[in-house]
């Protein structure tokens, strides 16, 4: 073994009895700034790196700063003996609560060399039995490292081995800082072929003869997934974006629609809806390349020197450029609360609503009728399957550009009535689709038409969870004011509230005089202010 690759950032954990020569080793690949050792870590807390009593307080210390430097993006070694499953298991726990992956390099030095090395430290006299007893443990649990969550483990047998090995640090999938477009950043396409070719006429790029596309000024397309599904053209959606991206002309992360298709063609079971089934007519060879491009598609990007995320469901800052599944599942579904609803779904979180990140997120995933900025977010899933648009972000310009859709195209998301039949735009019969999910596989949705809300008995719970995402935690609703304060809510119940009622209420309390004025009805805002959580 020459050379050990690890990620440019994770937590390396040096393993090794004492007198193996894990400093030496850390000395010569890592910078000082990069090692957290329980020695100098001993010393800090009680002066003297032999005191075994300084021991918890010395790694009390390392986790601190490695959280430090994990949040910061920054790569943890940790050089401590680390030969008992017990010492490791807090350092894998580290590297899963900052997403990053954890990696063993084991120093498997013979006792001898160990023993005699110690001997020759004159901070370390006396018996050498702990160095026996750290060399069997290492032993006896060597075996089990990958198993105990580490992802890359390296033994290095000799002392050989160890003069010989190099260090070469890879680059995360997710890191494309250094690629700075620009981009053109596309929206959930769902099938609408149509509409995205006249979308990319409308960008600037030239259809190519082998089925791609790229555009004369070097710019690229970005797709945030959800290519297929629900829409009448999804083979050639897929053809177009393939094509794109083999080319270099275009970037595509995977979204929640793509990753369900991965698992049909892998053979497990899904439920075969929304346009899956046109998947079944395609020649095999076709589906083999299909199923390779959607195994390698990644998460999400980080962008233009960190300024630009994209992501099929958005990105929290603290995942950005991490590699989990905790990662992978935020960009596919967005955030979760941890709760379920009464009817045993996710409570959505509204990240955006709280994101205070450097980076530009980008993302879609949840149909909105026009895009808008919140603190640096924007989503560009503008409904086109559902009769919205197909909106692209131009990067870094951050223009919209967008072309509507040509009629609806997911029939069973409009009630009787509603849409192009009725005389109206698909536009107007996207704006009352109020919320669209999709829950174990079956289509489920709110709409409204002519001022009434209808949730079908089968889609209710669907649309319940995605309007959460938008909606305030019950908790938090503590006060609801009526508009004509103080006046209480009428007891009549298709009122909030009524002139009569509120003037007998003055009247009641001995007011005999009272000055009204004709006002806008508008909304409210309600501060609810609170020492904790």
């Amino acid at each position: 073994m020459s050379k050990i690759a690890i990620p440019e950032l994770c937590v390396v954990v040096l393993v090794g009895p004492s007198g193996a020569g894990k400093s030496s080793f850390c000395k010569k690949h890592f910078k000082p700034t990069e090692v957290l050792s329980s020695d100098a870590s001993r010393a800090l807390a009680s002066d003297d790196e032999n005191d075994q009593d300084a021991t918890r307080d010395a790694f009390e210390i390392i986790n601190f700063v490695a959280a430090k430097r994990l949040k910061r993006g920054r790569l943890v070694v940790i050089d401590a003996t680390s030969v008992q499953p017990d010492a490791r298991k807090p350092l894998v726990a580290l590297a899963k609560q900052f997403h990053v992956l954890p990696v063993a390099i084991v120093l498997n030095i013979p006792e001898k060399v160990c023993v005699e090395r110690n001997k020759l430290r004159a901070d370390r006299p006396g018996s050498q039995d702990f160095v026996v007893r750290q060399r069997r443990q290492l032993d006896r649990h060597l075996g089990g490292l990958k198993r105990e969550g580490f992802r890359y483990v390296y033994v290095l047998d000799s002392q050989e081995q160890v003069d010989a090995v190099s260090i070469e640090r890879t680059r995360l999938w997710t890191n494309r800082r250094d690629d700075h477009g620009p981009f053109d950043v596309i929206g959930d396409v769902h099938g609408c072929y149509d509409e995205l070719v006249a979308l990319l006429g409308k960008l600037g790029y030239v259809l190519g003869a082998a089925g791609g596309a790229s555009h004369p000024a070097g710019r690229r397309a970005v797709f945030l997934g959800d290519i297929v599904d629900r829409g009448p053209r999804i083979l050639d959606c897929l053809r177009l974006v393939m094509a794109m991206v083999r080319a270099g002309n275009a970037l595509c992360v995977p979204g929640n629609h793509e990753t369900k298709l991965l698992k049909k063609l892998e053979g497990r079971e899904v439920r075969v809806t929304h346009g899956l089934a046109e998947l079944a007519a395609a020649p095999p060879a076709f589906a083999a390349e299909l199923r390779a491009f959607l195994d390698g598609l990644i998460s999400h990007y980080v962008l233009d020197d960190g300024k630009l995320v994209v992501a099929h469901a958005g990105m929290s800052e603290a995942l950005q450029g991490r590699a989990s599944g905790a990662v992978r599942e935020f960009a596919l579904y967005g955030e979760s609360t941890g709760e379920t609803d009464e009817f045993g779904l996710p409570v959505r979180y509204q990240w955006a609503a709280d994101y205070r990140g450097k980076a530009h997120v980008v993302y879609g995933h949840t149909p909105v009728p026009e895009p808008e900025w919140v603190n640096g977010t924007l989503c560009v899933d503008t409904g086109c399957v559902y009769g919205g648009s197909l909106t692209a972000l131009r990067w870094p310009e951050k223009d919209l550009v967008a072309v509507k859709a040509a009629k609806v195209y997911c029939e069973s998301l409009r009630p009787a009535g509603v849409g192009p039949g009725d005389g109206r735009s698909a536009q107007q019969a996207f704006d009352d689709v109020l919320a669209i999910e999709d829950v174990a596989g079956k289509r489920q949705v709110a709409t409204r038409h002519h001022g009434k809300v209808t949730i079908r008995e089968e889609q209710a719970a669907a649309a319940l969870e995605l309007m959460s995402r938008f909606g305030v935690d019950p908790r938090w609703l503590v006060y609801l004011p009526p508009t004509m304060s103080p006046s209480e809510t009428s007891k009549d119940a298709s009122l909030l509230e009524h002139p009569a009622e509120a003037f007998s209420y003055y009247r009641s309390r001995g007011v005999a005089q009272l000055v009204c004025e004709e006002k806008h009805m508008g909304s409210r805002a309600v501060v609810v202010v609170c020492r904790d959580a």
